[in-house]
């Protein structure tokens, strides 16, 4: 087990049936290619639930790098990721938090999550100091601290406004960035995703897809429906659920609305799942 602030251990497990268009395949190949040559920050937009932070962790896993995620949401103040001032019987000292062990471990993967969801803008100032071609920070209570050789900084974020308590990102710390944009996998891989990692049949796992496609598309009333939400559902289906009880069951969704879509689908049985021609495989 590794101690606390002993990151070199801690490689993710690879994730079966990950799919990834074959360009971000060959982009994080260059990513990782290029971390060795200069510092390389990664930024991950794209629908809630499509796989962002799995890709992270599937980079660090294919990689053989470690690997630690932090929170950016909980930060109201500058230099919160280093450490913070604690009171132990009527005396104060300096906590250091993990952040700064983490990023002085060679070919660690920082993962940001939602770095557009700090309590307080001014809360990422020193970031941009450690996403810098330097890669250094002061702090008077640690001194000097270094980047690690072939860190990669990896940031997620949702952007909109249904997104409650974000901010627009910053333009200068966006400009740190490399830029990978997810959106939802075409009808046919989400399909195959389905059938992979639960098990279900591709009828059924079709069937879901379509579904969820509709609900997404519905022009009037369009409801979220994440990859995480398809599986969530295809894993009830898995062990006896209806489709309908599924849906139900896993999305805040009324049962007008559902039937309404159901009986559109039934209408329309030639629907299938419908690639967008561009080539997905693992990764």
């Amino acid at each position: 087990m590794a101690k606390r602030g002993d990151f070199s251990s801690l490689i993710p497990e690879p994730e079966k049936h990950y799919f990834l268009l074959q360009d971000e395949i060959n982009n994080l190949e260059r990513i990782d290619a290029l971390s060795k040559r200069h510092p390389v920050n990664v930024l991950v937009a794209g629908k809630q639930g499509c796989g962002k932070s799995t890709l992270v962790r599937q980079f660090a896993a294919r990689t053989g790098r470690p690997m630690s995620t932090f929170q950016i949401g909980i930060l109201s103040e500058p230099g919160q990721l280093f450490g913070d001032l604690r009171l132990k019987e009527g005396e104060t000292y300096y906590q250091q938090f993990l952040f700064p062990q983490a990023i002085q471990t060679p070919r660690c993967v920082i993962h940001l999550e939602e770095i557009n969801r700090p309590e307080h803008p001014k809360a990422l100032n020193m970031l941009f100091s450690v996403l810098a071609e330097d890669r250094r920070v002061w702090t008077d209570e640690l001194g000097l601290i270094k980047v690690a050789p072939e860190v990669v900084f990896f940031a997620t974020l949702n952007e909109g406004e249904e997104f409650i308590g974000t901010e627009m990102m910053d333009a200068a710390l966006r400009d740190r960035f490399y830029v990978i944009l997810l959106d939802y996998l075409p009808g046919d891989v989400e399909m195959k995703v389905l059938h992979l990692k639960t098990g279900i049949d591709e009828a059924d796992a079709l069937t879901i897809v379509n579904v969820a496609n509709e609900l997404r598309g519905n022009s009037q009333q369009p409801i979220t429906v994440s990859i995480r939400h398809t599986l969530m559902i295809a894993e009830l289906v898995s062990v006896g659920a209806s489709i309908r009880e599924a849906f139900i069951n896993s999305l805040s969704i009324s049962r007008d609305i559902l039937e309404s879509t159901l009986l559109s689908l039934h209408l329309q049985m030639g629907l299938t799942g419908g690639g967008d021609g561009r080539v997905y495989n693992t990764y």
